[in-house]
């Protein structure tokens, strides 16, 4: 069995301050996927390098408090992508994978389009450039006999259920229909599962994962779920539980965690 965690973290150090070390221990992840690290490189101390007793990879952001992806796990991958090799993506720090033998894990941070029109059209461009990728993943992890999950802030809800109010968000970023229709391709056409929708098909159970900052949206569940572990069929297949860790708060996102029956 694999446990998989995924969390935006907005701001690694301020997670940290919050309990989110302490807590590791108890959820137990074998691997740990966290985006917007809002950190360099050298201001990760080696205590942050080694969360939980864990080995650590990272794809920064060249500006300085800003994005930043990575991955922990107990296990050594064969390989490990930094970046998707498209420059103005990848100065960002949006993409990170680590391949083990049976598995290849991603933390994906997809931009968010809500501060303005120019970052709306970023966030277009990313998907555009990053739906080919995705093809050509799961193609090469076919090939090479490996399940795939890609773990993170999509930063798009994608059906009604999985946003509070969703009637009046529709002309919002987040929740527009080319952004819906776009994550629809990647589940409809190129076979990808939404492994916690799988396990929680139901009203009651939208599972939110992000809640703003403004007025009383926590306290009242005024939610989205925009973190997800999008995996390929075989491994959704081998999905036993995923839930919503909110007992805690270490950021404005909540962790998604995954038990899967397999070995990395």
């Amino acid at each position: 069995m694999v446990r998989i965690l995924s969390a935006n973290l907005n701001g690694i150090r301020s997670a940290l301050s919050k309990g989110f070390h302490d807590w590791l221990p108890e959820i137990a992840p074998d691997i740990i996927c966290v985006q917007e690290l809002k950190a360099q490189a050298d201001d990760l101390t080696e205590a942050t390098r080694k969360l939980n007793g864990m080995k650590s990879w990272f794809h920064h952001a060249e500006k300085k408090g800003y994005s930043g992806v990575g991955i922990y796990s107990h296990h050594l991958p064969d390989k490990v992508t930094v970046g998707l090799g498209i420059a103005d993506i990848d100065a960002e720090g949006r993409y990170l994978q680590l391949d083990f033998p049976a598995l290849s894990v991603v933390s994906l941070y997809l931009p968010s389009g809500s501060s303005s029109p120019e970052r709306q059209a970023a966030k277009f461009s990313f998907m555009e450039r990053f739906l080919p990728r995705l093809a050509e993943l799961a193609e090469h992890a076919r090939l090479a006999g490996r399940e795939i999950v890609i773990c993170g802030d999509w930063n798009i809800a994608h059906r009604e259920i999985d946003l509070k109010n969703w009637k009046s968000n529709q002309k919002n970023s987040g929740f527009l229909p080319e952004e819906r229709a776009w994550l629809s391709r990647i589940f409809d056409e190129l076979g990808y599962v939404d492994v916690y929708r799988q396990l929680h098909p139901t009203a009651g159970e939208e599972g939110y994962t992000w809640w703003s900052n403004r007025g009383q949206a926590w306290a009242k569940n005024v939610g989205w779920r925009i973190d997800y572990q999008i995996a390929s069929p075989g491994l959704a297949a081998l999905a036993r539980r995923a839930w919503v860790y909110k007992e805690q708060r270490f950021s404005d996102h909540a962790p998604l965690i995954v038990d899967y029956d397999i070995d990395p």
